[in-house]
């Protein structure tokens, strides 16, 4: 099953976030709740966590890159 990793908003006023690192690549195994990424947003940097546990198949928005909140950042690929 594949899973959305979607940008969160962490603040009321929060539009977008820049991604600053991806703590994990492609084909790469992540736990749920585990450090995918760093967000940069309203001058703060988040730790973006996994919602999932699987594989990251695919990463949508390179480090350095801006993303709308609620957009997909990246895709993981569960085992069930």
């Amino acid at each position: 099953m594949k899973v959305e990793v979607l940008l969160p908003q962490w603040g009321m006023g929060m539009s977008e976030g820049t991604v600053t690192d991806w703590m994990k690549k492609v084909g790469d195994r992540v736990e749920e709740d585990e450090a995918l990424a760093e967000i940069e947003a309203e001058k703060a940097t988040q730790e973006l966590e996994s919602p999932a546990t699987g594989i990251l198949t695919e990463i949508l928005v390179q480090k350095g890159e801006e993303a709308k909140v609620r957009s997909v950042l990246a895709i993981i690929e569960t085992d069930d």
